[in-house]
């Protein structure tokens, strides 16, 4: 929304003074991207495991495996033949394990190996145990299986810790202990013509001192559930591996430096330590309170300020779990469409609001995650701009209230002027706290605001911003991962594995040359009996497990119909003509998403990659195949039911293995 006041108005001569507003408001939008913006996207970024400096590549080692309780278990042998291997142990991959399970799919002790590069289960709660870690979803919601479990989480917004052990509790509870193969890296997946297996090339690590070992697993089905934010990266400073300081990355916290554990954040290995902060996103938004609390002197060091509504965190009310949460069968599931109509400005009048809280108060993040609530947008100029203009004035109550809270918290005018975030809420994740804007009103706390540009370079000592060096101790590295938008989506850049199907056909190279081709999102033409968590070609919430649950849910009743059509030994595959008609209905509905156009660079765009624009229509036609279902959640899951009702698998060829 950039280029008339008509913009503004949808179009209209005669703007009005909210119009004039909302102009004025993407024009100060507009002029705070641009400072962002780097030619080099993406490339100012680097994997911490692929570093060019082995002090980096060694922040990436997991600070938390048991290595010798791991090595001491029953190894599995190399060539070991399972039904299905599923790689990652989140909560996707034991969605996935649970699921199989209940369907009868899975009941021998070889039939599932669960493959992770962590030392246990959890996902993001095992590598991320930085102190004040939370779930930004109410814990009710976010938290897979609560109603099989019979588990009640301790607080609205579970911490860490906590997350971990339910992970765990899962794992128990399903009894996936012994299927785990853990610090063990996919490197390929191939499939085998011959033998109608995939051979999963896996290197296992053994811990310091110990020779890591090369595996191939075989696999009737492969599962990808390897999550959204897996790999850390750090921005390319100059100089930062001669720090000579303790560094490292949130990702990675080291409790040896800073003092405390995971439950206990009594950092006192800070006091009296001048601590640097990398970073402002929302693994900062709820460290920096933490930090700010022990260390002398605290710098947090911003490109782009987060915007942060009110938190509200409350223990688990006893009555209220038993009379209004749990109250009755489905419930879990009727919460999260609950939370998420509220998100895809798609809640009723007089609906009851179950969650509550400042997610149900962004009607506009359905910029990102599509509505039900209008039709499809046409790509024309003038349907885009009325478009964009409507979501726009839909943001604007919420973005200038989190503006002034951000004025009416922090105490001196400049450093509030610099908290303020000047995009639109889609644009990046929206953040929540009640202590993190409080922190700047400490005297020991200090805002280096490098207006768009970030951290110049490293030294030894500290950091260099603008010509000035600032001391440090402890230099922290907030700086996110790598985001899952890499290589169009692609599953396999995504999860840094490769990805061979019929005769040798590479996935990520079908991506490239085609652009995003599934069904549903959870499956590719030439690649049998693979399936992915969905992301592109499919809906999202801001739930990432709610997604996860509907994706997991729809792949294994494919997998359950394919098994009874072929006598339990089947191979299924979507057809070509099934893929390019979903991808058509896609690309039909692409033109929703435009308002990341306006947005500033993040994982949201790839770095501003994604808005690049170009002369070539493939590539534009590449571009809108990689885009979501348009409506929303409720919407995608009502389509996926309707489809499953027959039972007949539509688009998908099934035959008995060899």
């Amino acid at each position: 929304m950039t280029g008339s006041t008509e913009a503004a108005n949808g179009g209209n001569a005669a703007p009005s003074a909210e119009d004039l507003k909302l102009f004025e408001l993407s024009q100060k939008y507009t002029a705070e991207a641009a400072k962002r913006f780097r030619p080099e996207g993406l490339g100012q970024f680097v994997r911490l495991k692929e570093a060019g400096s082995e002090r980096l590549r060694t922040l990436a080692q997991d600070p938390w495996a048991d290595h010798a309780a791991l090595n001491a278990k029953e190894p599995v042998t190399d060539g070991s033949k399972h039904k299905f291997v599923i790689l990652g142990a989140g909560f996707g991959g034991l969605l996935f394990a649970v699921r199989l399970i209940e369907a009868g799919l899975a009941s021998g002790p070889d039939d599932i190996r669960i493959v992770d590069a962590a030392g246990g289960f959890g996902g993001t709660w095992w590598w991320n145990r930085y102190p004040g870690l939370h779930c930004d979803i109410e814990s009710y919601s976010y938290m897979p299986l609560l109603e099989e479990t019979g588990y009640v989480p301790t607080s609205k917004y579970a911490p860490g810790p906590e997350l971990l052990e339910y992970a765990d509790r899962i794992a128990t509870q399903w009894k996936l202990h012994d299927k785990a193969l853990f610090r063990s890296t996919v490197k390929a997946t191939r499939w085998d013509d011959a033998t109608q297996l995939w051979n999963v090339e896996v290197t296992e690590g053994r811990g310091p001192g110990e020779q890591s070992r090369e595996l191939t697993l075989q696999a009737q089905y492969v599962l990808l559930a390897s999550g959204i934010l897996t790999n850390p990266q750090v921005p390319k400073i100059a100089g930062l591996e001669t720090f000579t300081g303790p560094l490292f990355h949130t990702a990675r916290w080291d409790y040896k430096v800073t003092g405390g554990t995971p439950k206990d954040a009594t950092l006192t290995g800070l006091e009296g330590k001048r601590v640097g902060v990398i970073g402002t996103g929302a693994t900062a938004i709820q460290v920096v309170p933490k930090l700010a609390k022990y260390a002398k002197e605290l710098y947090v060091f911003q490109r782009t300020p987060s915007s942060v509504s009110w938190r509200g965190q409350r223990p688990t009310d006893p009555e209220e779990w038993k009379t209004k949460i749990a109250r009755k069968k489905g419930w879990q599931r009727e919460r999260m469409l609950n939370l998420d109509s509220y998100l895809t400005d798609g809640a009723q009048e007089g609906q009851e609001n179950m969650v509550a809280d400042a997610w149900t108060e962004m009607p506009a993040f359905s910029a990102v995650i599509g509505s039900p609530k209008y039709p499809i947008v046409e790509p024309t100029p003038e349907k885009i701009m009325e478009h964009v203009g409507r979501l726009y004035k839909l943001d604007l109550p919420r973005t200038e209230a989190v503006r002034a809270r951000t004025e009416s918290i922090v105490k001196d005018p400049e450093t509030a002027a610099k908290l303020k975030a000047w995009y639109p809420t889609w644009c990046k994740r929206p953040c929540f706290s009640d202590e993190y804007l409080q922190a700047f009103n400490l005297p020991n706390v200090y805002l280096v605001d490098t207006d768009g540009k970030g951290v110049d370079s490293a030294t030894s000592s500290g950091l260099v911003f603008d010509g000035k060096e600032y001391p440090l101790d402890v230099l922290i590295l907030s700086t996110g991962y790598v985001t899952p938008s890499i290589g169009a989506g692609s599953p396999a850049v995504r999860t840094g594995i490769e990805i061979y199907g019929r005769g040798g056909k590479s996935l990520d190279e079908k991506w490239k040359n085609q652009g995003a081709s599934t069904l549903h999102g959870v499956c590719s033409n030439g690649f049998p009996n693979l399936f992915f968590a969905p992301l592109f070609q499919s809906a999202q919430a801001s739930n990432n497990v709610f997604t996860v649950d509907v994706g997991t849910e729809h792949i294994v009743h494919i997998i359950e119909k394919a098994e009874a059509m072929a006598s339990g030994n089947a191979l299924v595959e979507v057809t070509s003509e099934a893929e390019e008609a979903w991808a058509l209905e896609i690309m039909r509905r692409a033109g929703w998403f435009a308002t990341v156009m306006g947005c500033t660079p993040g994982y949201v765009t790839a770095e501003g990659e994604s808005l690049r624009q170009s002369d070539d229509q493939m590539e534009m036609m590449k571009k809108a195949r990689g885009s979501q279902w348009d409506e929303g959640m409720a919407s995608f899951l009502k389509l996926l039911q309707e489809y499953r009702a027959d039972g007949s698998i539509r688009g998908f060829e099934v035959v008995s293995r060899a």
